[in-house]
């Protein structure tokens, strides 16, 4: 993959997509192969921070000692220490867990954290993770914590080979656009064991669009297009004629008793 693959197929998201009322986001999906998710060394999942920032809508919610509660307000929720006691109701941790994206803390709070927020942010995969830049000193300037958020996505394998992330909004410049889809690509292969040899495909999709691989030329997509089509046309008729022949069956007399 190179960027003049990666700008020709943005070019040709935006001709394939509907006009939204709103700024849709700009998705990379990877295809995986070669790889046993049953042995934690073919798992992924990094952190990665991108080279240009998108308007990014992220709710952060942090934990910190009385001293940096009012520093600490530049994100969404401030629980300080003395609070904690609150979210030992499990109702209210779990709600909170529910409420915000990433959850970000104090180095010497987070035995703390992790006794009392533990079982509700675990489970969800949102408890502080310092490999994202979410666990803090004291001395820590929070607006870089912040800033530096607003540019991450991570890669994660769950239950199937493939990973995707969001890497910008349409109306971004292209360029920027085009390099941070090829930073992410890049950064991924870097820690697959066959590198290159362990990517099936790579895809780029609207909100609301179909995703369309890298690498593919207008006509491809044109007769994608076409035999998705024919097949939808061909189920709604077999649809329609067992509608059809079920509506024309002989209702069956009831025996008599």
């Amino acid at each position: 993959m190179d960027k003049k693959d990666i700008l020709n197929t943005l070019r040709l998201l935006k001709e394939f997509s509907k006009q939204r009322n709103f700024k849709q986001s700009v998705d990379l999906i990877i295809n995986l192969k070669d790889l046993n998710l049953k042995k934690p060394e073919d798992n992924v999942d990094i952190f990665i921070t991108l080279p240009h920032s998108f308007d990014k809508k992220l709710k952060i919610c942090a934990f910190a000692d009385k001293n940096l509660k009012e520093i600490a307000k530049i994100f969404d929720k401030v629980i300080s220490e003395d609070e904690f006691i609150v979210y030992k109701d499990k109702k209210k941790s779990k709600q909170l867990a529910k409420q915000y994206d990433y959850f970000v803390a104090q180095a010497n709070l987070m035995a703390k954290v992790a006794t009392i927020f533990g079982k509700a942010l675990g489970p969800k995969d949102k408890m502080p993770n310092p490999k994202a830049g979410c666990v803090f000193p004291q001395n820590a300037d929070l607006s870089v914590v912040k800033d530096k958020l607003l540019k991450i996505v991570r890669l994660k394998t769950k239950n199937e080979l493939i990973v995707k992330a969001c890497v910008g909004k349409e109306d971004m410049q292209e360029d920027d656009l085009a390099e941070n889809i090829l930073h992410v690509y890049t950064s991924l292969i870097r820690v697959l064991s066959k590198e290159i040899y362990n990517i099936k495909g790579a895809y780029l999709k609207y909100t609301m669009g179909f995703p369309i691989k890298i690498g593919d030329k207008k006509e491809d997509i044109e007769k994608k297009i076409s035999e998705k089509k024919l097949l939808n046309k061909k189920e709604h008729s077999l649809k329609k004629k067992i509608q059809k022949e079920k509506k024309n069956e002989p209702v069956k007399a009831e025996e008599n008793k």
